[in-house]
This record gives C-alpha cells, sequence and structure tokens, in this order.
C-alpha cells in the first residue's frame, strides 16, 4: 500500500474513528484528542502496517490502546498513598475543584442534618466519614464491631430520610 492510500483510508475511517471515541470517552474533547492521537501514533507507526491486512482494525486497536493507557495514566497520577500502618491505595483526585454556591449550600444543610444526630450515631458516622475503618471506630468508642456497623447503617437511613430532597 502506498503513503497515498494508506493516507486516503485513515482520512475516510474519520467519522468511524470519531464515533468510537465518542463511545469510549463520552466526551466531545477528549474524543477528538482520542482521535488526533491514534492518527498520530497510525501515521508515525505506519511502517509497522502489514500490507493487505485490515487497516480499520488496525487503526481502531491502536485507539482502544491509546485510550486504555491513558485512562491507566490518569488513575495512576491521582493515587497517592495512605500513611496508615496498612498502606492502603486510596484513588482521590488531589483538587476538588470548584465548589459552586449550590454545592456549598447542600453540605451545609447536610452537616447540619449529622450534626442532628443523637451522639450514639452522629460520634461513630462522623468517625467513618473522616475514613476510620470500622474496627478502628469499635476500639475507640468500645463498641462491639457489629454495633457500629449497625450504627452507621441507620445513621445513613436517617440522614436520607431527612434529606430526601437531595436524593435523586
Amino acid at each position: 500500500m502506498t503513503a497515498y492510500e494508506f493516507n486516503n483510508n485513515l482520512i475516510d475511517m474519520k467519522s468511524n474513528l470519531h464515533r468510537f471515541a465518542m463511545s469510549l470517552t463520552a466526551d466531545r474533547d477528549s474524543a477528538l484528542d482520542l482521535v488526533q492521537d491514534t492518527y498520530l501514533k497510525a501515521l508515525t507507526h505506519k511502517d509497522k502496517f502489514v500490507d493487505y491486512t485490515n487497516l480499520k482494525a488496525w487503526v481502531f486497536t491502536i485507539m482502544k490502546n491509546t485510550f486504555i493507557n491513558n485512562y491507566r495514566r490518569n488513575v495512576k497520577e491521582n493515587t497517592i498513598i495512605d500513611g496508615t500502618q496498612d498502606l492502603y491505595y486510596l484513588n482521590m483526585p488531589h483538587d476538588k475543584g470548584f465548589i459552586s454556591p449550590e454545592s456549598s449550600y447542600s453540605e451545609g444543610e447536610i452537616e447540619k442534618a449529622i450534626d442532628s444526630l443523637s451522639d450514639e450515631f452522629r460520634i461513630p458516622f462522623r468517625m467513618h466519614i473522616e475514613g476510620y475503618k470500622y474496627y478502628e471506630i469499635a476500639d475507640k468508642l468500645g463498641l462491639k464491631l457489629g454495633t457500629v456497623k449497625s450504627r452507621i447503617f441507620f445513621s445513613r437511613q436517617k440522614l436520607m430520610h431527612m434529606l430526601k430532597d437531595y436524593n435523586r
């Protein structure tokens, strides 16, 4: 296949590549970036394409692998190591980003609802949302593990009832 034929066949796949990229990313801008990365890799490595094989499958494989590699890279960048003894990996964004007025209002309402819980429910629930594990809460409060789990469960139920306007 000549370079001219290769390039023309690649250009003819643009709409198919864009649809596939949209199905992977579900975002228009990310899909356009993915198509551009795919074109760049296909053109850069066209010497690795074997003539008389399926060009479309080859290019779609490049796109799929590029998407997977980008996804893995993003997950790895957002992974931090917890400093606890058990060294759990946590996937947390480093930045919460912009907080809209609506979200801060909702956060205030949620905090008020949590504060309205009685101590026996509020304290274990707060510890849980701060990141303590069930067994740590049980040790600190001198409770059985099942008691801690049930109190957190009932706290969630009460909060969902109090904040039913926020349930979607």
